[in-house]
């Protein structure tokens, strides 16, 4: 009976153990996932506004200006 109970918990043990791996996994794919769009978007943002900033430095835009509308400091725009 000791046998048993024993194999019973020892099983017991095994599956919760591979069950909180694997929403170990789960969870650590879905956090992963998050990060990866979030910066993702951040690239994106500051891609456009580099963009954006060479558009209008070529216009002739003040470099004052264009710091203020896209974010990027004056010392990123003139390395443009």
């Amino acid at each position: 009976i000791y046998r048993d109970w024993k194999n019973t918990i020892d099983t017991a043990k095994i599956k919760s153990k591979e069950e909180g791996r694997k929403e170990g996994l789960k969870e650590g794919r879905k956090e992963g996932l998050k990060e990866g769009e979030k910066i993702g978007i951040e690239k994106g943002a500051k891609k456009k506004a580099i963009e954006m900033a060479q558009s209008l430095k070529a216009k002739g835009v003040a470099i004052s200006i264009i710091a203020e509308c896209s974010g990027l400091s004056e010392e990123e725009i003139n390395s443009l």
